[in-house]
């Protein structure tokens, strides 16, 4: 029987944030600038078929409002969580539920935002000048490189990370 014989090494380093990202305009303003400001110095390439490839690319991306239903003594009765495909679906789902009357009297309370329970992701993908291509992904609380094989790759992401103060 033939074994499995390991051809490349990719690795995964996270940095956990100090404290959440604090707003989903904040998380899209810093995914944004990573795109448009290309901090790694990546590299466009075109693929075999002729297709013009961006150096970072944003692959993935969702985003989680959640909307909690409070009665006359204070006391959460209900929940909703929307998860949305983008930042204005993110909104618009949110502005919708918050003011849909039906919903709250349903739920027997006043709908108010749970900022500090919503979540924000996003993964980009990078292609390296050495050819690689690895993969970074934000949340409000985590930074993550993954399916990098140079070292050099995190030490290029984490000197940037380091000097982007809500990233500490």
């Amino acid at each position: 029987m033939a074994d499995f014989v390991p051809t490349t090494v990719n690795r995964t380093a996270v940095r956990d944030l100090s404290v959440p990202i604090a707003s989903v305009t904040a998380f899209k303003n810093l995914v944004q600038s990573v795109i448009d400001d290309n901090p790694f110095g990546c590299v466009g390439y075109t693929t075999s078929d002729g297709e013009y490839i961006e150096p970072i690319v944003l692959s993935r991306e969702h985003y989680t409002a959640k909307v909690s239903f409070i009665d006359d003594d204070g006391k959460r009765v209900g929940t909703v969580s929307l998860n949305s495909p983008t930042v204005a679906a993110f909104e618009a789902n949110a502005a919708e539920v918050m003011s849909n009357t039906a919903i709250a009297a349903a739920m027997g309370g006043e709908a108010v935002r749970d900022l500090g329970k919503e979540t924000y992701y996003a993964q980009l993908r990078c292609h390296d000048p050495s050819g690689d291509d690895y993969y970074l992904t934000f949340t409000r609380k985590t930074l993550r490189i993954s399916s990098y094989q140079d070292e050099a790759i995190r030490s290029n992401v984490e000197t940037w990370a380091d000097s982007v103060g809500m990233l500490d």
